[in-house]
């Protein structure tokens, strides 16, 4: 199965020692990210780096730790899926729409959120931190 991370989940993990930071590093699916994500963690740091009391060296090593577990895709794999995801996400919210265009450019891939607004639309699946731990147990 090739899981996407939703960015909301992997920033997460970057803030708290939970679950979820355990869950990307245990996972044996495929997990991974549009290279756009980059850019929304930057616009973030700031807050992240805050939210986690992380010093900047030790948020760079988490960071740099967790995306051993991720593989990064190509904003030119996804784009030719961009309005496609557009047409789907569009009335739910518009910023998911390059993790919906990177599912749609993997057969079978489900994206990994914890947003219960995706669950509206029905053509990728969508699935929550809850349901990775069913699947990875």
């Amino acid at each position: 199965m090739i899981i996407v991370v939703d960015s909301n989940v992997f920033i997460s993990a970057l803030i708290k020692d939970s679950l979820t930071r355990k869950l990307i590093a245990k996972c044996k699916e495929w997990l991974i990210i549009p290279e756009y994500f980059f850019q929304e963690v930057r616009k973030h740091e700031k807050e992240i780096l805050l939210k986690s009391k992380l010093s900047k060296e030790s948020y760079d090593i988490l960071f740099n730790e967790l995306l051993r577990y991720v593989f990064v895709i190509p904003n030119e794999v996804i784009l030719p899926y961009r309005e496609e995801a557009l047409k789907i996400v569009k009335d739910i919210d518009i910023d998911d729409v390059l993790f919906i265009a990177t599912a749609l450019a993997f057969e079978d891939a489900v994206v990994w959120s914890d947003d219960k607004k995706l669950k509206k639309q029905n053509k990728i699946k969508i699935i929550n931190t809850s349901e990775i731990i069913k699947i990875l147990s």
